[in-house]
């Protein structure tokens, strides 16, 4: 009789993190980590020796020290008296606005166009084509100059407005005064105002939030969640039943009316532009600059966008939509049930890419004047200080924040909206 027993445990040998495949992999790993880091910590302590010999050692305390220079588009209140650290932090809040308006009208843009250049009338397929191509194959610099030298030479000046029969007159019922030096609109006010609020003590980054905004924006949050309730209940009761209800109506007085309301509370009226002496004074002015970079910058991406956006919908089979329709859909709803969900997907993850290359470009609005976070931090307060490897190394780490912040939330959402498949 034979007695089969259990072949005896090999005990670890150190030999075996090198020939044995079940550690190798993690050896190497494990190795390869530790000559990176002994690299990084060699460039990092030769960079600081080299720093403290010329005796210029790593220190953020010019960042208190008085800007003595002015930025002509702000948000914040700022003059040339303020420390780099606002100046800093005006020019990072210009970045910002320059990266939502151009990633919105981009999307705009380069959604309508992507559709269009579908369209079986061969005439406006052809100009789409001519845009998406010509925009496409031009680089973003010239845009910029291009756009910003239309709006020089092109546009009246200010006196233009002036006189008993004045060259120019303003738009939209005399709101809007469009001028070589930029575009004069109305500004909103609140005659019953609930004040505002200061955020961060430190009188460098202090800036203060209007208690009106946050209501109106508490209101208009509410009013999308209704919107969203009354659609799903919607989609419900089509599913129950077949028959979709008309939500439209409903939805926009759900939009429209709370808002009112609250606007007509707070008592909002609009502070118009008008001319005195030189210039337009009151409203809101944005700069030629800023114009100028944002309208570049967001039709250059747009071209970019549109060829996803048709990529994505020829991704999706005809025969779908042609399903779709035989069960009785509408086309509208044919592209929101059928269509899109599916063309996400594939539109998505290159739109993150573009959105991501249209806040970095935006450090191009040095060739246009426009004080942009480069243009502080790393243009001016940089030439100012000496302090090169800092403003850099805070540069980059501005942009590399922005960048994974615009990841962060274009992945949540492409999480969000993903089908589930069974």
């Amino acid at each position: 009789m034979t007695t089969l027993t259990d072949p005896p445990k090999e005990s670890f040998r150190l030999s075996m993190l090198i020939y044995d495949t079940r550690y190798r992999s993690m050896t190497i790993q494990v190795v390869a980590m530790m000559g990176f880091m002994l690299l990084a910590a060699w460039l990092i302590n030769n960079t600081l020796t080299n720093l403290a010999t010329l005796g210029k050692p790593i220190d953020f305390g010019f960042f208190s020290e008085p800007a003595s220079y002015d930025i002509n588009q702000r948000l914040l209140e700022y003059d040339s008296r303020d420390s780099h650290l606002r100046a800093s932090f005006v020019g990072l809040l210009n970045t910002l606005v320059v990266a939502v308006l151009g990633c919105i009208t981009a999307t705009v843009v380069g959604v309508l166009v992507g559709v269009l250049r579908l369209s079986p009338n061969w005439l406006v397929a052809r100009l789409m084509t001519i845009y998406v191509e010509m925009f496409r194959n031009v680089p973003v610099l010239l845009w910029i100059v291009l756009v910003m030298a239309v709006l020089i030479e092109s546009l009246p000046a200010p006196r233009a407005f002036r006189g008993e029969d004045p060259a120019a007159t303003m738009s939209f019922f005399d709101s809007v005064a469009v001028t070589n030096r930029g575009v004069y609109v109305p500004e909103p006010l609140f005659s019953r105002s609930l004040g505002d609020i200061s955020v961060f003590g430190e009188a460098s980054l202090r800036f203060n939030i209007s208690l009106d905004l946050i209501l109106i924006l508490i209101v208009l949050g509410a009013s999308i969640f209704a919107i969203r309730w009354n659609s799903k209940r919607a989609n419900a009761i089509q599913e129950a039943t077949g028959d979709r209800p008309t939500t439209w109506h409903v939805n926009l007085g759900l939009l429209v009316v709370p808002t009112a309301v609250v606007l007509v509370a707070l008592g909002f009226h609009l502070g118009y532009p008008a001319l005195k002496g030189f210039n337009f004074q009151g409203g809101t002015h944005m700069r030629n600059s800023l114009i100028a970079l944002w309208l570049a910058l967001s039709l250059y991406t747009a071209a970019f966008i549109a060829e996803i956006v048709r990529g994505g919908i020829l991704a999706i089979s005809k025969g779908q939509t042609e399903a779709a329709g035989a069960l009785g859909l509408r086309p509208n709803r044919i592209m929101s049930l059928v269509v899109l969900p599916q063309a996400l997907r594939v539109i998505i993850p290159p739109l993150i890419s573009n959105y991501l290359n249209l806040t970095k470009n935006s450090s191009l609005a040095i060739a246009v004047g426009y004080m942009d976070i480069t243009g502080t931090l790393g243009g001016i307060t940089m030439n100012q200080t000496g302090r090169e490897l800092e403003c850099v190394l805070l540069l980059m780490l501005v942009y590399l924040s922005i960048s994974l912040l615009i990841s962060a939330v274009m992945n949540w959402y492409n999480n969000k909206v993903k089908l589930v498949e069974r």
